[in-house]
């Protein structure tokens, strides 16, 4: 896991701007601690920042291979979970070897097959390749896009990076946001392609760049498909588990110290209950870490997405499978520091995220990256099986619009305490409705599809290329700000597309949300957890984290702060001073995202173009 930058210029010198590419591959020194290397050619510059986690030192980039017709070079973020396969392939076509890195498989891989490697690639991965022998540069990302990459077109060529702080550190990059920027953030509908600063673009899942001097073209390599599927629910659960099983396997290679995050739900109760299995075979004890905060028990308030607390059903699992599990007790004065927030409003580059979610896993990455370096999550199972409230409701599920902003009560479905002219400049409801409308002309439909099944394919298919992108943006931000990668197994194409194509009939088979996963891996978990119901990503209910929100907010009041501007003065006084027991969820969102975007203006001071 790593940090890649770069720049290709056909009408530049690019050996003379080493300063500029030495700034840009910078700013991924947290997502890669441990080494750092740039390589040159003419047109095109290169840079990396490391995090070492498969052959530790045989691993060192940018990579290059020599050919009798030019170098190919390659800065590489990410993992290819079936390098071994591959290797082995490459070796039976004469390919010699000099590391033990997925790295250099997937370099050699592109000299031997060219673009069309990406049909072979197993895994999570951003990567640019810089091909002498064409002048092109191949920029890939991967099916679901659980890594990061954006690119910024200039008038002879690019800039790319992992986060846009690679590419807005060059000159060339104007750190410009308009309307439709702020729009993408408050909508909480992620756009695939979208980046939120003009002139920028993010490179979507499952699709390929490529640049020349006749300029840039995108395609797409892999999307979801529509297929019959012909097994009964027996076959289906019992191919969902060997699935499973396999790809948990593959995502526990590593050099380094492993460990998953435990929830206590059902995804990632069963992802470490199936790696704890698998490393027992080896002699080894599977590590777990949870989050959990002061007085929970007493402080906790029941809400539609987390109805529950984590804690009792993470110590049923530990006990269950005999791991060695620590719970990560975050208070709240240290979520409320405003150097936390400024961390982890860094990390994401958005206005406004989820607030105090967001600063605590932050506070948990960092605690974990203490102790281990890889980290298997359950992450994005609710999208792949059907796990949240809303895909069980009649009216959230039929709303004319993204099911998750169905719920008016939602926090995340309100613009806080925005002020009316900025409100009516977003014009959110409109720019909602116009993407949710692009969104349903993507789904591929079987004719055969009427009723609850076709409009649960659009639900499946909604979530499973828009919202999971935003969990899956904010996971890597926030874990590889501290140098720390997880892995998400339950994104892996093979069971995404299986699970795709599985009528809701059999997704919920026993009258329950997740019936599939459930059914595959019931036989490793506890009753307790196997029958929990979905509940969220904690939040903090600690009257200290309030109480500090609302001081800070307090002091703004009492600035200049441009912040200021966008919002309604009168009800963020109001929101301020209410009470801890009497504030409700939309104040205290409200009151976050004013931090947030507060500490978003003096971290990136951007040109706000909102005419």
């Amino acid at each position: 896991m790593c940090g890649i930058a770069g720049w290709v210029s056909f009408r530049r010198d690019l050996t003379t701007q080493q300063a500029e590419v030495d700034a840009m591959t910078e700013t991924m020194s947290c997502r890669g601690p441990d080494a750092s290397g740039t390589w040159y050619a003419r047109h095109a510059a290169l840079g990396h920042r490391r995090l070492a986690v498969i052959d530790l030192p045989g691993g060192a980039q940018p990579m290059v291979v020599d050919t009798p017709d030019g170098a190919v070079a390659m800065v590489y973020s990410g993992e290819a979970y079936n390098f071994t396969e591959l290797r082995d392939e490459l070796r039976r076509r004469g390919v010699r070897f000099d590391t033990d890195s997925d790295t250099e498989v997937v370099l050699r891989g592109y000299v031997e097959w060219g673009e069309a490697l990406v049909e072979r690639l197993n895994g999570m991965y951003a990567f640019a390749i810089w091909d002498t022998r064409s002048d092109k540069l191949v920029m890939i990302r991967d099916r679901m896009g659980i890594k990061p990459f954006y690119y910024y077109e200039t008038g002879d060529g690019v800039l790319f990076g992992s986060e846009p702080k690679a590419i807005l550190a060059n000159p060339l990059a104007e750190q410009v946001v308009g309307l439709d920027g702020l729009r993408e953030v408050f909508a909480f509908a992620k756009t695939p392609g979208h980046a939120i600063w003009e002139g920028m673009r993010e490179l979507r899942p499952g699709h390929l760049a490529v640049v020349d001097r006749n300029g840039l073209r995108e395609t797409c390599y892999w999307k979801l498909e529509v297929s019959e599927h012909t097994d009964d629910q027996q076959a289906t659960v019992a191919h969902v588990r060997e699935l499973l099983d396999d790809i948990v396997r593959r995502q526990l290679v590593a050099d380094v110290p492993r460990c998953t995050l435990l929830s206590g739900g059902l995804d990632s109760s069963a992802m470490t209950a199936l790696a704890a299995g698998q490393l027992q075979e080896q002699g080894e004890v599977v590590r777990s870490f949870a989050v959990d905060f002061p007085n929970q028990a007493e402080n906790f308030r029941a809400e539609d997405i987390a109805p529950t607390q984590d804690t009792p059903y993470v110590h049923a699992v530990a006990e269950h499978i005999v791991c060695e599990h620590e719970d990560i007790v975050l208070d709240g004065a240290a979520m409320a520091d405003p150097a936390v927030r400024a961390a982890a409003v860094g990390a994401r580059d958005i206005p406004v995220g989820m607030g105090d979610r967001d600063n605590s896993l932050y506070l948990l990455f960092k605690a974990i990256r203490g102790k281990s370096t890889v980290a298997l999550s359950g992450e994005s199972a609710d999208e792949v099986f059907g796990g949240y409230p809303w895909f069980h409701d009649d009216v959230q599920r039929n709303a004319d619009t993204f099911p998750w902003l169905a719920n008016s009560r939602s926090p995340i479905n309100t613009t806080g305490l925005l002020n009316a002219e900025l409100t009516a400049k977003l014009d959110l409801d409109t720019y909602k409705a116009d993407h949710y409308r692009q969104a349903l002309r993507e789904v591929p439909h079987k004719d055969s599809e009427t009723g609850l099944e076709r409009r649960m394919r659009e639900v499946c298919y909604l979530h499973l290329t828009r919202m999971v992108q935003s969990l899956l943006d904010r996971k890597d931000r926030m874990s590889m700000a501290v140098g720390l990668e997880v892995r998400v197994p339950f994104c892996d194409h093979r069971l995404v597309q299986y699970v795709f194509n599985t009528p809701w009939s059999l997704k919920t088979y026993d009258g329950r949300e997740k019936s599939i996963l459930r059914g595959a891996t019931r036989d490793v978990l506890p009753e307790s957890v196997a029958n929990r119901k979905k509940s969220g990503y904690p939040g903090s209910f600690d009257p200290d984290y309030l109480a500090a929100i609302q001081g800070h907010v307090h002091d703004l009041l009492h600035s200049d702060h441009q912040v200021l501007d966008f919002y309604d003065r009168d009800a963020v006084k109001a929101a301020s001073t209410a009470t801890i027991s009497g504030i409700t969820n939309a104040q205290r969102s409200g009151l976050e995202r004013i931090l947030d975007f507060a500490t978003w203006l003096d971290l990136r001071k951007p040109v706000l173009k909102l005419d």
